[in-house]
């Protein structure tokens, strides 16, 4: 069974926890990760079959209403993104640093996909909106070609849907900066 990962974005806190509560009522969905971010802002993220995915996200946008930011599905995600949402992920070196930013965490997260499905990289930390403004961003490391290749891919995505706020690339960073990425 593939797994698949649903995320909706809500301007209303209240409307995000109830949609929330409705979307792992109508399929078999999993809670990955709710709850709100800045600005005020809620997402609710869900993983499951491809079809309950589907189905919750659905549920979801048409219960947002007025509340709606963004949404995405990704039907067979990257299981590398789970952990880098959780921060819960340490590479053996750090080579190449990216970093990639979004405004929306929904974009983030399915630009973080195509990074990760693009090249050798590994995936630092996939922050989601939290203390920065409701923004979101992924740091990741491998080689220079390989981090290089996997911004213009994240990119790709972020420009289509207008929601790219920078992205850099760090061929060696500093020993001094390494722990403060964690």
């Amino acid at each position: 069974m593939s797994k698949a990962i649903g995320i909706v974005e809500f301007i209303s806190i209240a409307r995000g926890i109830y949609a929330a509560d409705q979307m792992v009522k109508v399929s078999d969905v999993e809670i990955v990760t709710t709850g709100s971010s800045c600005p005020g802002k809620y997402i609710t993220i869900v993983h499951g079959d491809v079809q309950a995915v589907q189905d919750s996200v659905k549920v979801g946008e048409q219960l947002a209403e007025d509340y709606f930011v963004d949404s995405i599905i990704i039907p067979n995600v990257s299981p590398e993104v789970f952990p880098a949402i959780s921060g819960a992920t340490m590479p053996d070196k750090i080579q190449a640093l990216g970093i990639m930013e979004s405004f929306s965490v929904a974009t983030m997260i399915l630009a973080a996909d195509a990074i990760l499905k693009a090249a050798n990289v590994q995936p630092l930390e996939l922050r989601l909106g939290n203390g920065i403004g409701g923004k979101a961003y992924f740091t990741f490391t491998g080689n220079v070609g390989s981090v290089e290749a996997s911004i213009e891919a994240g990119k790709a995505i972020a420009e289509e849907k207008g929601l790219l706020v920078n992205a850099e690339l760090i061929p060696s960073p500093s020993d001094q900066l390494i722990p403060c990425l964690y």
